[in-house]
């Protein structure tokens, strides 16, 4: 029998705690002779990542314990961390990114109980260091090559970028010189270098300012020496518009990349002679969905050639989808099972492809597919539930309307509790929820902090707004000098729309988003009447200071195809910036902010609040040290999530129990 109560304040056993200890999902999948390893998030112990080893008799230990934390700074979001090495009778030989130290690390973790990882690479106290990411193992060189990012001044654009040689007999671990760089430099940004089966050649991903990755990047090539070296490094593929974000090796030694060429991020093969000389590029599955994304991280991985021929392939529309593509016969068979969304990580070994999958009712987890019979299984993190899933939301995706007609693709995820009701005639309140990059996608997928406001009565929507990925090069390239329009007209399209169809009350609507989705949801407030309040997290607020040395050098110029360069456009970045039209924000808001974050740094917070301050408008400000560019510690995002329920209860007229109060000023 279900009770009566207001929406937002039904009893649900998802408590903050409880989404806050079950956020992250596995990264990084590899294999180790038969066995499979990922790193994996520890919420509940500082915000770390370690490192898992599944071993083929099926049980699975962690290989490092705290304070060790496997995770790199490059670009700022990192990059592949780990590489590992089957050493017959003597165990794997791995080396990883530490992230405190930022430096890499060998360990033998069976080598008995008094094994410690031992350094590989110095320390450096100009500006952000060095830094180290996308590793590849040669052990028969006595050698790991990996990205070199090291700062070269105190200024954040004071860096650059090579792949490099660390030897693995720990002599460059205090000398700089000891490491050998194997590329030019001629991009300031590179992805790790992947080797061809016969060892004669090298490919790996380049690009420059003021491009992004989905902009334009270029795969160069390289022949690799008999002493070592990189020689005749030439661009194979991609340009300024064309955007390659994965380069790699087919077992037969045939180069595999994908390409947006035609719009779609589709998969190519090319013949690669022994003489380097490179065929033309054959399409192997040319269709309108994607074959890749958007490169956020080094070392991401969309598809992986198996040794008997066939392609694991990440693809689809929206969410991708493993499958296995024959490249002779562009036949897609897709794995089956229940998971509708898999993440841009796969490994394989033999006939077995791993990967990392999710769905709407199930958390990510590792799934194998073995290629010969066809069946998938659980081989890790496994799926429970910590709570009965009847108070999980059951969404659904859909294709709204927005200006001009054009489509916005959105999950929409309405309220579920099996015991509570709400009173009738009354409506739903909604959070309109911006994700993230703005070059990023919002998945369709079982997340718990979407189910703490779903059980207590609260619907959510997650907007893939103009600018989001999955749906080609036209759709993500709406943004294109309209970041702050598109987005925020989008996002209120579906707000709208669900408040006229009756299934949101049009009173009590929020507009929610972290780092561009919090300045999307600054923009909201400023720009539309739309939303009742609003929670801003580390955002950007203002786009001249983000643009001048407030931000990350990956990020620097990002602005230039967001907005447009500001030295043609200065009244562009003055109109658009949420800093300068605080006096229209007239709704409470909720901003939070990690003290330690270098993308979206809380200077610009701090004067967002300074504007805000004395204006009659409530709002609430949280800073958390510690925390950078998304929150990691489990006390953070507790606390986070329960000052956001608590405007919403303030502003939309509920009470929930046993909530911390929550101080709105004005």
């Amino acid at each position: 029998m279900q009770n009566t109560a207001a929406y937002g304040s039904w009893p649900s056993p998802v408590g903050a705690a409880l989404a806050a200890a079950n956020d992250g999902r596995p990264e990084h999948l590899g294999t180790v002779g038969d066995e499979v390893w990922w790193s994996a998030p520890r919420p509940t112990e500082g915000g770390r990542r370690t490192l898992v080893r599944r071993r083929a008799d099926g049980t699975e230990a962690t290989l490092l314990p705290p304070p060790w934390n496997v995770r790199n700074r490059v670009i700022e979001y990192g990059g592949r961390p780990w590489a590992a090495a089957e050493r017959p009778g003597t165990g794997p030989l791995l080396v990883f990114s530490h992230f405190p130290d930022q430096r890499l690390y060998a360990h033998e973790p069976d080598a008995g109980p008094g094994a410690v990882p031992r350094p590989l690479t110095p320390v450096s106290t100009i500006g952000g260091g060095l830094r180290w990411a996308d590793p590849v193992l040669l052990p028969d060189r006595g050698e790991v090559w990996c990205v070199l990012e090291e700062f070269t001044g105190p200024a954040p654009t004071d860096v650059r970028r090579v792949l490099a040689a660390v030897p693995l007999d720990g002599s460059a671990a205090d000398d700089r010189a000891a490491v050998r760089e194997l590329s030019d430099g001629r991009h300031r940004f590179v992805t790790g270098p992947r080797l061809s089966p016969d060892g004669r050649h090298a490919v790996w991903i380049g690009w420059d300012h003021p491009r992004m990755p989905w902009d334009g990047t270029e795969a160069v090539l390289a022949d690799l020496t008999a002493d070592g070296t990189l020689a005749d490094a030439r661009t194979v593929a991609g340009g300024p518009e064309e955007s390659v974000p994965q380069a790699d090796w087919d077992a037969a030694g045939r180069l595999l990349l994908a390409s947006d060429r035609t719009g779609w991020w589709n998969l190519y093969r090319a013949e690669v002679e022994a003489d380097g000389a490179v065929g033309p590029l054959q399409a192997l599955c040319p269709r309108e969905e994607e074959f890749a994304g958007p490169l956020w991280k080094t070392g991401t991985v969309w598809f992986q050639a198996l040794e008997t021929g066939p392609i694991a392939v990440l693809h689809g529309r929206g969410d991708a989808v493993l499958g296995i593509l024959d490249p002779d016969t562009g036949t897609l068979a897709d794995a089956p099972g229940p998971w509708t969304a898999w993440s841009s990580t796969l490994a394989v070994h033999g006939t077995r492809v791993l990967g990392v999958a999710a769905g709407p009712d199930r958390f990510p987890e590792i799934v194998e597919l073995d290629t010969r019979t066809g069946r998938t299984r659980v081989v890790g993190s496994p799926h429970t539930d910590p709570v009965d899933p009847a108070h999980y939301p059951e969404p659904f995706a859909r294709t709204f309307t927005g200006p001009d007609g054009r489509d916005i693709h959105a999950h929409v995820y309405p309220p579920r509790n099996p015991g509570s009701t709400g009173p009738a005639g009354e409506l739903p309140p909604y959070v309109i929820r911006a994700h993230g990059g703005p070059t990023g996608h919002s998945a369709l997928v079982l997340d718990l902090e979407t189910a703490y406001f779903t059980s207590r009565g609260i619907g959510v929507a997650d907007v893939n707004y103009g600018g989001s990925t999955g749906h080609g090069r036209a759709y993500r390239e709406r943004l294109r000098g309209r970041w702050g329009v598109v987005d925020v007209e989008d996002c209120a399209a579906v707000a709208r729309a669900l408040a006229a169809e009756g299934a949101a009350d049009p009173a009590r609507l929020a507009i929610r988003g972290g780092s561009a989705g919090g300045w999307t949801s600054a923009c909201s407030l400023a720009r539309t009447d739309v939303y009742a309040c609003g929670t801003i997290i580390y955002p950007v607020l203002d786009l001249k200071g983000w643009a001048t040395d407030e931000t990350h050098d990956f990020e620097s110029r990002y602005l230039d195809g967001l907005v447009g360069p500001l030295d043609e456009v200065p009244e562009r970045y003055e109109e658009r910036s949420p800093l300068t039209h605080v006096d229209r924000i007239t709704a409470p808001f909720l901003l939070l902010q990690g003290l330690d974050d270098v993308i979206c740094p809380p200077a610009q917070a701090e004067r967002f609040l300074a504007r805000a301050a004395g204006r009659g408008v409530p709002h609430a400000y949280l800073a958390f040290p510690g925390e950078g560019h998304g929150f990691r510690h489990a006390a953070t995002m507790t606390r986070a999530l329960e000052a956001e329920l608590a405007l919403y209860a303030t502003v939309f007229g509920f009470d929930p129990t046993g909530l911390p109060e929550l101080e709105l000023r004005t």
